[in-house]
């Protein structure tokens, strides 16, 4: 690979595509920037290659800048040293296996293009299919050819538009490994847009959430996951057990904060950011919510016990979905995912009494939202 460094971007404009992003990426990292259709994803990684034009901001990789309109540079895109692998994979349909990434090699010369080729493809483990025409090629190996012409022109940075989402989940699970493996060779930045939440916490160093155009929280996997900054990024990652509530009290001897919710009390982690009396608008994901076992009740279940009746118990295959009504919050629904055999074993269906456990770490702290009042 080419000596690259960390990538910049900071891009901000309120047309034709309203945006507002910015975010670092270092050498051997991958941010993953996640969204839903129209949240500007694509439309950043277009900037960074330069195939669309950016009324204000910045771009650069180490120190060589790539776009400042306020200083009016704006390197065009067969300049910018990157690699891009589109949802479409946009290879030549007329063009071999090897045709296509020996394409990529212009600055070599000719005799060595292919044997540079070959050795691409054999890294993306394609030994033997170098002379398929993508049609003859299963989309699995279609994205091998792709990300290997990407790789092949030795770019300073690599650009992953939706490189998965048109092959089935078996060969996608086996992508996302041999994208593990081969990270581990490169060195340079990744930047991976997805829509897929899952995809993102197992393939990204940070995750992005964008909407609208701008960047509404940058973090970790499990940062961005468990501690959504507002009830904007929760909602975007689908956590569904969102609530109004009322911080009430601190014990830092403790280590924890006690939060008001229709009419109970919960622990949380220790949250002296947040004043007594401060209404607050709180989240907890399912996996932080404990069933009671009917037949053989536990001392775990002291911490923030509540109780309710099952609304609705789905079986899909090993996992069962429940969503239960608070006794104390009849208004309310918690939703917690648990194997199908203890849901088996404990008998649940609508109208079943059971008791919960809302454990504490799991219980996160967001700014007062009026819609959930």
């Amino acid at each position: 690979m080419a000596e690259s460094a960390m990538l910049e971007v900071a891009l901000r404009q309120t047309s034709p595509i309203p945006l507002d992003v910015r975010f670092t990426c270092a050498r051997r990292e991958l941010i993953a920037l996640v969204g839903p259709s129209g949240a500007g994803k694509t439309s950043v990684l277009r900037a960074i290659a330069g195939l669309v034009r950016i009324r204000a901001g910045r771009i650069a990789v180490g120190g060589e800048t790539w776009l400042d309109p306020a200083g009016a540079i704006d390197v065009p895109p067969h300049r910018r040293e990157v690699g891009f692998v589109f949802q479409s994979y946009a290879l030549f349909p007329h063009m071999s296996a090897l045709g296509n990434v020996a394409a990529a090699l212009g600055h070599l010369p000719s005799a060595a293009r292919h044997a540079e080729a070959r050795d691409w493809l054999r890294r993306m483990h394609l030994e033997g299919l170098e002379d398929r025409r993508p049609g003859a090629l299963s989309g699995g190996q279609q994205q091998r050819v792709a990300m290997a012409r990407a790789l092949a022109r030795r770019p300073k940075v690599l650009l992953l538009d939706e490189p998965f989402a048109a092959v089935d989940k078996v060969t996608r699970r086996k992508l996302y490994a041999e994208l593990a493996e081969l990270r581990s060779t490169l060195d340079i930045p990744c930047v991976l847009v997805t829509h897929d939440l899952d995809e993102a916490a197992m393939l990204a160093d940070r995750m992005a959430i964008l909407r609208r155009g701008a960047t509404i929280q940058l973090g970790t996997p499990e940062d961005v996951m468990r501690r959504p900054a507002s009830v904007d990024v929760a909602r975007l990652i689908d956590l569904r057990n969102i609530f109004a509530g009322r911080l009430v009290a601190h014990e830092p001897e403790k280590a924890l904060s006690r939060l008001e919710w229709a009419g109970a009390t919960l622990e949380t982690a220790h949250r002296p950011d947040i004043a007594p009396g401060t209404p607050v608008t709180w989240c907890i994901p399912p996996s932080d919510i404990v069933l009671h076992r009917r037949d053989r009740p536990s001392r775990g279940e002291r911490e923030n016990p509540v109780r309710g009746s099952i609304l609705q118990a789905l079986r899909l295959g090993d996992t069962t979905l429940v969503a239960l009504r608070p006794d104390t919050a009849p208004s309310a629904t918690l939703y917690l995912s648990i194997p199908s055999h203890v849901a088996m074993r404990n008998g649940l269906q609508p109208g079943t009494a059971v008791g919960v456990s809302l454990l504490a770490g799991g219980i996160h702290l967001m700014p007062w939202d009026p819609t959930f009042a």
